[in-house]
């Protein structure tokens, strides 16, 4: 598959791109092509509307983004900069990438590749041209029995080391965000991580690739056809690329001192070490590809060599009297069997010395003490125990405050990890509100660590930067420094530039060590890559830039840069919004919960969203366009899900703000109804039960499949004001409340809303409702069933606080606080609820004050002992839901299933489903964008799914198109 796009007439030479930091444009949006900002930036050509009316014919509408919310919410990445591009374009496949590079190129316009946007030096931000990965780029195919695997850029790192755990193998790369960030990503930049150093990061574990480069040629490095035909089109290129790699060569000083900035950690500027190491010309593209952040070419698919995933792992945090000790031991570990060492500096373990979980021993240590957390690995239980021995032997040369120690009890050894991984949010969290928390990234040749890490802390102090902390990988003389950084004033911009222009002078002139270890030059450290590198490597560095990339299109400005000042402008700025996200960070790593992101808004784009509309409203501008857009992208759309904040590093659940906004804008009339609603529960279950027995009548008649055709087109010719009604619709509950066995244990059950209300769909052939199968299921277990007082009309208020009726939502808890209180005799007997969401919501409202327990915890923990399942041989679908995710659910859901069925499915990249209460009646899109990947993972003669939400159930049946259920009548179908 080797093309080669037509070359565009050359433009004009234009100026340096990525200098205009404009507002979004006031005009619609929602797809519109001839709506771009105003400004028309570098090398625009005929103009906007002529470049975009040609994308137009490209990609569908729906993949051109032009409104200036969603612009605006794609300027920002996990960096301290923004631009706000023109246009925005999710492609597809390698011919639409081949497609709009060509586009950009007749029209001038510079154009960068974005993969999760986790970037941390502003690679993936632009003001003209900004391209994203659709949905299709998560292939990942393990090959020589887990030796290899091929990766395409959209598939996030830790999901390539899921493809390969069967294997006990993994990707080289390990960064910190390897559960949020993509192997495009990984890649472009050459993260590496706590393990990998410098031996098995991207440029030593690549083995192919398929690129695209600027010109819109596709070449496969791993496919002997693709790179014949390369070798005819592009022979002067890589003649050139020869021919630079002689001389390289021959340079012995120029050849030396590449060699020796690659012993440590290095990603500023191009990865010259491939004119070093190789010398077949399609070898060194491939590997100046890696590290080159998008400025060279398109990485659209790469195969890595994975390396070992040993199964036996211990730690152990050492605590050192000063720095000087800790690195000496750090010298002396470097030849011991250890993975990963982590120094931590005594500001960062003050940082989270207070936090929840934290080893007691981190505790008021006196000035100075320097912490190393040590890791070792082996493939035995024998080989560990050897490692730790040895480990042991070589700290005898050194001071410790405590004797050393390791753990390979998973529990106690993630504690120690939750230190390291806690360092980074505890600064971003307590930094003042309007500040960015900024984290550079060093590295120093390993016998200097000690006195660099002195000289970076008195900087900080230097330049009053009190809160930083100081903390990295020390086996490879790595070092991250984070501090906080308010960017609202000139002053402080001054500060900054006076602070980073000490570091610089401190880690090339005194060290000559790395300015980017590995987060990649960026924007960040562009104007200081000469000052690295001096001025030949350099010029050999823009050599290759114009050599792979003549017009200077793409990602301008980013790891070259002859602008002095590059890095002081586009600055983000983060005004307050709201004290629930403020703290945020922007780091995107809430993005892959989130069943919006992709369909509207991310979480981390809807707060970035709502802090431009407060800041504007700040300064008497309405931002009217913006709110409009906003109320469907960032408020409509969104699952209030909660699960963003499980990922998030300072804990941040968006979906608050989102429930707060909806309480904000509700009209009087309709708080009235909720009041209404409030008093007379019990009555409008009664009319939700009338509405569904109306329903399910039509379907029995009709068929559900005519009804569901019926719903559709009244809600098409309503224009959505009638809700969607799919083919699984519940009928109306009629149920059975059984007491269960009369001289059992008494545990209280409480049957939600929905329990109460939802009955299995009409083709179900499981025709019990929900309340009827628990108390039978208790009762068969021995169980006495004990029912709260006046349950038809309790509630724990998901419903009401949902909409945004917060006080409706708190009042409806307490009433059902106080009886559960009552049945559970203050919370002697046992209290179980059968869905998950509103376990959640009253674990959460509750907090120590009553236990109540979610039907999967009671049924693994209590009921599954008592019975005796018989599993059955069809396959099952499990759904672990919202609520059951937040409480940790996962492992008892699954195990419960595995109790009951020989094969249990849990679909891959199927998370929240979107379905958040009513949104799937209300708004399906954001149903259908959730569940898009569950279809086609269903397995042969499945008989049904299970979860514990029927509200979520609904949903999940239309997309499997089979009965989903509660994980509870699965139990009762094989004990009966």
């Amino acid at each position: 598959m080797t093309g080669v796009a037509a070359h565009p007439t050359p433009a004009p030479s234009p100026s340096r791109g990525g200098e205009s930091n404009d507002s979004p444009s006031p005009s619609r949006g929602g797809g519109a092509i001839d709506s771009p900002s105003p400004s028309v930036g570098r090398g625009w050509g005929g103009g906007p509307s002529s470049l975009l009316f040609e994308l137009a014919g490209i990609v569908p509408s729906h993949r051109l983004i032009t409104d200036p919310l969603r612009r605006l919410a794609y300027g920002t990445d996990a960096s301290f900069y923004r631009l706000v591009p023109k246009v925005v374009v999710e492609v597809a496949d390698e011919s639409e990438v081949m497609a709009v590079l060509a586009a950009c190129h007749r029209h001038g316009a510079p154009v960068t590749f974005r993969a999760a946007g986790t970037s941390l030096s502003g690679q993936a931000v632009s003001d003209s041209v900004l391209m994203i990965l659709g949905n299709g780029w998560t292939q990942a195919v393990v090959e020589q029995e887990g030796r290899a695997i091929r990766l395409q850029p959209g598939v996030i790192g830790a999901e390539a080391n899921r493809r390969l755990a069967a294997f006990a193998r993994k990707i080289g790369p390990d960064p910190a965000s390897i559960d949020s960030c993509k192997i495009g990503g990984i890649a472009a930049n050459n993260a590496s991580g706590m393990c990998c150093g410098t031996s098995d990061n991207s440029y030593q574990t690549v083995t192919s690739m398929r690129l695209i480069l600027a010109d819109g040629t596709l070449v496969d490095t791993g496919n002997p056809d693709s790179v014949k035909a390369f070798q005819a089109s592009h022979a002067g290129l890589l003649a050139a690329l020869d021919d630079m790699g002689k001389r390289v060569r021959a340079d012995g000083p120029l050849a030396s001192r590449i060699k020796r900035k690659f012993a440590i950690k290095n990603t500023t500027g191009y990865s010259l070490n491939a004119l070093v190491d190789f010398t077949q010309p399609l070898d060194i593209l491939q590997h100046l590809m890696i590290g080159s952040e998008g400025t060279l070419g398109f990485i659209a698919e790469i195969t890595y060599r994975t390396v070992p995933e040993h199964a036996h792992k211990a730690s152990g945090l050492l605590l050192f009297p000063h720095i000087a000790e800790a690195c000496r031991a750090v010298v002396l570990l470097k030849s011991s069997p250890v993975s990963a060492v982590e120094l931590m500096d005594r500001a960062a373990l003050r940082s989270v010395e207070d936090k929840p979980g934290m080893p007691a021993q981190i505790v008021g240590l006196a000035e100075g003490v320097t912490a190393l957390l040590v890791e070792t690995r082996a493939e035995t239980a024998e080989g560990l125990a050897a490692n730790i021995k040895t480990i042991g032997e070589v700290l005898g040369g050194v001071t410790t405050l405590f004797a050393p120690a390791f753990t390979d009890d998973a529990y106690e050894y993630g504690k120690l990890w939750k230190i390291r991984k806690g360092l980074f949010p505890a600064v971003g969290a307590v930094r003042p509100v309007g500040t960015t928390v900024i984290i550079e990234d060093v590295a120093f040749p390993i016998e200097s660590l000690a006195d660099a890490t002195v000289d970076l802390e008195h900087l900080c102090r230097k330049h009053a930067y009190h809160e930083a902390i100081i903390f990295g990988h020390a086996l490879d003389g790595n070092l991250h420094f984070v501090f906080t950084q308010d960017f609202g004033s000139k002053e402080e911009v001054e500060r900054y530039s006076n602070f980073m222009d000490d570091v610089c002078e401190l880690v090339v002139k005194k060290y000559d060590g790395s300015l980017k270890a590995e987060h990649g030059t960026g924007r960040n450290m562009a104007p200081f890559v000469e000052m690295e590198w001096g001025a030949e490597a350099t010029a050999l560095m823009w050599d290759i830039k114009h050599l792979l990339d003549p017009q200077t299109l793409l990602n301008p400005g980013v790891i070259l840069d002859t602008n002095p000042k590059a890095h002081l402008e586009n600055l983000k700025p983060l005004p307050a919004a709201d004290a629930l996200v403020d703290t945020c960070i922007e780091c995107g790593f809430c993005e892959r919960m989130c069943p919006s992101h992709g369909l509207t808004l991310s979480p981390r784009q809807r707060i970035t969203s709502w802090r431009e509309i407060s800041r504007l409203a700040a300064v008497g501008d309405p931002a009217a366009e913006l709110r409009h857009l906003y109320d469907y992208q960032g408020i409509d759309t969104c699952a209030a899900c909660g699960l963003c904040a499980t990922a998030c590093p300072v804990g941040i659940e968006t979906g608050r703000l989102t429930k707060s906004l909806r309480g904000r804008r509700l009209g009087e009339s309709v708080r009235s109804v909720g009041d209404w609603a409030e008093r007379h529960y019990g009555g409008a279950m009664i009319a939700t039960k009338i509405g569904l027995g109306a329903a399910g009548l039509v379907s029995r008649v009709a068929g559900p499949g005519v009804m569901a055709a019926m719903a559709g087109a009244a809600r098409k010719l309503t224009r959505g004001l009638v809700p969607k009604i799919g083919k699984h619709l519940p009928t109306a509950a009629a149920y059975t409340l059984s007491p269960g066995a009369a001289d059992g244990d008494a545990v209280v059950y409480f049957p939600t809303c929905a329990a109460r209300s939802m009955g299995p769909a009409v083709g179900d052939p499981e025709k019990d409702s929900l309340p009827t199968v628990m108390t039978r299921v208790l009762g068969r277990a021995g169980y006495r069933v004990v029912v709260p007082e006046g349950v038809d009309g309790l509630c724990c208020g998901q419903a009401f606080e949902s909409k945004g009726l917060q006080a409706s939502a708190d009042r409806k808890a307490a009433e059902l606080e106080a009886a559960l209180a009552k049945a559970s005799d203050n919370g002697r007997l046992p209290i179980v609820m059968d869905a998950s969401a509103c376990t959640w919501r009253m674990k959460t409202f509750l907090g120590e004050r009553l236990k109540v327990q979610d039907s999967v915890e009671f049924l693994h923990d209590a009921v599954l002992q008592r019975l005796n399942p018989r599993k059955q041989v069809e396959p099952v679908l499990v759904h672990v839901n919202c609520g059951a995710r937040k409480m940790g659910l996962d492992d008892k859901m699954a195990a419960l299933a595995k109790a009951c069925a020989t094969t249990v499915v849990t679909p891959e990249g199927v998370g929240c489903c979107g379905f958040a209460g009513d949104k799937g009646f209300t708004h399906p899109e954001l149903n259908d964008h959730a569940l898009r990947k569950l279809a086609d993972q269903v397995p042969k003669g499945c008989e049904a799914g299970y979860s514990s939400n029927r509200t979520c159930e609904i949903g999940l049946a239309d997309h499997a198109d089979l009965p989903y259920r509660s994980i509870v009548t699965l139990l009762d179908r094989v004990t009966r």
